[in-house]
C-alpha cells in the first residue's frame, strides 16, 4: 500500500481558521484531517469536527488524539457515532491515555487497565454493537454498523503498544524516526500476534511537523517544540520502565538535558521548553528541508511500513506547507487521491 497523507490542525481560535486550513488540505490531496483534543488549551474540538464534516466532502476526520478520561467513554462513543452519520461515514478515531487534556486540569493520564477496557467498549459501542458497561447492556440502535469507525491507539511504551496490538486497527506514533517507528511497530505486532490477530494488518500512522523550505536552520527552529512535546511521554516511560529497559536509546537519550515543560506553550513555535532539543533530533523526529529532502525522508518511512504521514501543521506558513505537499510531494506517492 502506498503512503497516504493527513494533517493535524489545532482547534485554535478563531475556529474559522481551522476550517479554512482543512478545506485547503482536502483541495491539495490530503486524505485525513485531524485535530487535538485539549479542551482547556483550545476550542472544544467535537463541534469543530462536526463543522469540518459539513465543509469537506472526501477527507476522513478525527482526533489525533482523544482520551477516555476527560471524555466519559459512552459520551465519546456517542459523539463519534453521531459524527459518523453527519459525515457520511468519514470518521476515524485516534485515542490515547491523555497528556495535555488531563495534565492541564490537574489529572494524570488514564491508567492502562482502565484505558484498554474503555477502548474496547468505545470501539464496539460507536460502531453499533452491544456492550456490557457498568453492569448494563448498552447499544446505540441508531448508530451505523457500516462503514466501521476505525480506532488507532497512540503510544510509545510496551504496555500501550500491547493495547494497540490487541484491540486497534493501528498505531499512532508521534515522531518520524524510522528506527524508532520500526521498533514500535514490531512491539505492537508481537502483541497482535499473541492475541490471535493478524500482525500485518496493523496500520502505522506517523504524525510529526513538516516544513518545506531550503533554509534548514529556519525549519529546525520552527519544529523544536515537537521533540519537547514528545519528551513528556518519554519521561513517563522512563519513570515506569527506568533507563535500562528495552526501549531504544534513540527515543530516550535526548531527554537527559530536558529542563521542564510549560503547557501554555504546548505545540507552539518558539516554546522555551524546546531550547534543549538539538538540530539532530529535529532532523530525526520531523520531516523538514526542501521538497527533495522531505520526499527522501518520507520514502524512508514508507520503507519501514508507514501507512500514513500526518503533518502537525504548527509551523509558520501553513498554507505554503499544504500547497507544497499538494504540488511537489503528494503526487510522487502512487495511490493517493487527488
Amino acid at each position: 500500500m502506498a503512503i497516504t497523507f493527513g494533517v493535524t490542525v489545532l482547534p485554535d481560535p478563531p475556529y474559522t481558521r481551522f476550517l479554512e486550513l482543512l478545506e485547503l488540505a482536502e483541495q491539495q490531496g490530503f486524505d485525513y484531517g485531524w485535530t487535538y483534543d485539549s479542551h482547556y488549551l483550545w476550542h472544544e474540538s467535537i463541534p469543530l469536527l462536526t463543522l469540518a464534516a459539513d465543509r469537506t466532502s472526501r477527507m476522513k476526520l478525527g482526533h489525533f488524539v482523544t482520551n477516555p478520561g476527560t471524555r466519559e467513554p459512552t459520551v465519546l462513543a456517542s459523539a463519534y457515532a453521531t459524527m459518523q452519520i453527519i459525515s457520511g461515514g468519514r470518521m476515524v478515531m485516534g485515542i490515547g491515555r491523555g497528556d495535555s487534556a488531563r495534565r492541564t486540569i490537574g489529572l494524570q493520564p488514564v491508567k492502562m487497565a482502565e484505558f484498554e477496557e474503555s477502548c474496547r467498549m468505545i470501539k464496539d459501542l460507536m460502531n453499533g454493537r452491544t456492550v456490557a458497561w457498568n453492569g448494563k447492556e448498552l447499544k446505540f440502535e441508531w448508530a451505523l454498523a457500516e462503514p466501521e469507525i476505525p480506532m488507532y491507539v497512540a503510544g510509545y511504551g510496551p504496555k500501550a503498544l500491547a493495547v494497540a496490538g490487541r484491540i486497534s486497527e493501528g498505531v499512532i506514533i508521534q515522531l518520524a524516526d524510522p528506527v524508532i517507528v520500526d521498533w514500535i511497530m514490531d512491539t505492537a505486532r508481537k502483541a497482535a500476534e499473541a492475541a490471535g490477530r493478524d500482525p500485518d494488518a496493523l496500520e502505522c500512522i506517523v504524525g510529526a511537523p513538516s516544513k518545506v523550505a531550503d533554509d534548514i536552520a529556519t525549519c529546525r527552529e520552527e519544529v523544536r517544540w515537537f521533540p519537547a512535546m514528545v519528551s513528556n511521554h518519554v519521561m513517563d516511560l522512563i519513570e515506569k520502565y527506568g533507563w535500562d529497559s528495552d526501549i531504544p536509546s534513540e527515543l530516550t537519550d535526548f531527554v537527559k538535558t530536558r529542563k521542564g515543560y510549560d503547557y501554555k506553550d504546548h505545540s507552539r513555535v518558539g516554546a522555551k521548553h524546546g531550547e534543549f532539543v538539538t538540530d539532530e533530533i529535529c532532523d530525526r523526529f520531523c520531516v523538514i528541508g526542501n521538497a527533495e529532502a522531505c520526499t527522501k525522508k518520507l520514502r524512508e518511512l514508507e520503507a519501514v511500513g508507514v501507512d500514513q504521514f500526518n503533518i502537525y501543521l504548527m509551523t509558520h506558513g501553513q498554507e505554503e506547507t499544504l500547497e507544497a505537499y499538494g504540488r511537489e510531494i503528494i503526487p510522487q506517492f502512487a495511490g493517493v487521491t487527488s
